[in-house]
């Protein structure tokens, strides 16, 4: 997972040092932050919460947030889709480092959900080129 988020950060053309904090958790876990921080009482595949987003966002540096990925979650949707473990772990953390990032596929509009949407297949398939998947 580190070399993948290396190279997601890279293809955003993040500086060197920019840090992030990834958590992997089960259903139980992510079904109470989804809960106390979203409002949102059930399970969900990976929630980002940005440290660039709020009253003083300059205070974080380069530090850009935290991403939680559910392994419960995904491990269930990658057999639905009939796709290894790792590949579907990797496609949750590239999709919250974008969240992170500034792109948006919930709150905003149908362009900003196909920006997003490009950027994940354009990234996704710089991983796979890179033989990560």
């Amino acid at each position: 997972m580190k070399k993948a988020a290396l190279r997601i950060l890279n293809a955003l053309e993040c500086p060197d040092d920019t840090s992030l904090s990834i958590t992997v958790a089960g259903d139980r876990s992510i079904t109470r932050i989804n809960r106390d921080y979203l409002g949102k009482n059930r399970p969900t595949n990976v929630i980002s919460f940005s440290l660039r987003e709020g009253e003083f966002p300059e205070i974080s540096g380069l530090a850009l947030g935290d991403v939680l990925i559910s392994a419960d979650t995904a491990a269930r949707e990658a057999e639905e889709g009939g796709i290894p473990f790792f590949e579907r772990m990797v496609f949750l953390l590239m999709h919250g480092i974008l969240h992170l990032s500034g792109y948006d596929h919930e709150r905003s509009g149908f362009d900003e959900a196909e920006k997003m949407e490009n950027k994940e297949k354009e990234i996704f398939g710089r991983l796979r080129k890179d033989g990560l998947l």
